[in-house]
């Protein structure tokens, strides 16, 4: 393992991912990738009394999928990482807390379940463990009433808004394995470029996709022709057009073969979700279903995943603070 240029780390002897689960809501089971969720649910509760309740179970099953589906038990994970949209991460703490795994409850916003691949890779690539898990979850109506209004009062929704996936996703990195592989990893930077509207979250995002995006290229030597694929995600419809434009000012056309995880889990045509999805579960359950179909498949065979968070709550926004945003990437490949 070593530091490549200003802020991308190199895995000589590259994680891999063993397996994935991911587990979604009902409007998400209407998109059009519900075919590669593990499991579908009809009902927002879930059979719990409050939407809180409801994502701690969502993550918690997610995790028992996916040891189900890799032969892994939680004695044979080492470490893990995990975290959520709600305040000190209580879905993820409350969810995983019968797990008996060392735990590291981490935050990046809606880039929280790259940002968990990336720790966990260092971790193992490193020799201090040989598997961990990471995850991460979200849920619509618990986040609408931490971070805007309350369900009850029907507010009107923008047309910049985006929809907070209700789920969660999972995925084992290992010392050992087959692939798909952990190549690279470039934390991102804090950009804040003064946006203040809570419903225009690809517009504060981008800015800081974009400035991860170029540390990625600068400090690897690459250019987007390398990857098959860049994810972006939780941008949006705005937010993916506001980034695709922001790269050809600095000199690189991405519109070939670049997407986001929020454009792809909805149909904007038939589903209400305005700008798309995002959340902490956008990112998670498109890698854990699709994105890691694809790989398995060979339809892609490289992929820079980059997710994107804004780094706020309903305080600061109240207090009239601006919106600073992150991103962090990994490339995968196999």
């Amino acid at each position: 393992m070593k530091k490549i240029g200003n802020q991308t780390i190199k895995f000589d002897n590259p994680p891999s991912i063993l397996d994935a689960a991911c587990i979604v809501g009902p409007k998400e089971a209407d998109g059009p990738l519900a075919k590669y969720f593990d499991k579908c649910l009809d009902d927002e509760f879930w059979g719990e009394k409050t939407w809180e309740k409801a994502e701690s179970k969502i993550i918690r099953e997610t995790v028992n999928i996916l040891f189900s589906k890799s032969g892994i038990s939680n004695k044979d994970i080492d470490y893990c990482f995990a975290g959520d949209l709600l305040n000190q991460c209580i879905s993820s703490s409350f969810g995983l807390r019968d797990s008996n795994i060392p735990y590291f409850g981490i935050f990046g916003a809606c880039s929280t379940f790259v940002e968990a691949i990336s720790l966990a890779s260092v971790f193992i690539e490193s020799g201090a463990g040989t598997n961990a898990l990471c995850a991460a979850s979200s849920h619509f109506c618990s986040a609408e009433k931490q971070f805007r209004f309350p369900l009850e009062l029907g507010n009107q929704r923008p047309p910049s808004a985006q929809w907070t996936v209700t789920g969660s996703g999972a995925t084992i990195i290992s010392k050992e394995g087959k692939g798909p592989y952990i190549t690279h990893a470039t934390p991102g930077k804090i950009v804040d470029m003064g946006i203040k509207d809570a419903n225009s979250m690809g517009a504060a995002m981008a800015p800081a996709a974009l400035d991860t995006l170029l540390a990625h290229f600068n400090d690897t030597g690459r250019n987007p022709s390398y990857y098959d694929a860049i994810i972006t995600g939780d941008l949006g419809h705005i937010g993916k057009e506001i980034l695709i434009d922001l790269a050809i000012t600095k000199g690189y056309n991405i519109k070939s073969n670049y997407n986001d995880c929020g454009v792809l889990i909805f149909d904007k045509e038939t589903q209400d979700v305005h700008s798309g999805g995002s959340g902490c579960a956008c990112c998670a359950s498109v890698f854990s279903g699709y994105l890691l179909d694809c790989l398995r498949k060979k339809k892609y065979k490289k992929i820079l995943l980059m997710a994107t968070g804004a780094l706020m709550n309903s305080t600061t926004s109240q207090q009239g603070e601006s919106i600073p945003g992150i991103a962090h990437a990994i490339s995968i490949e196999i």
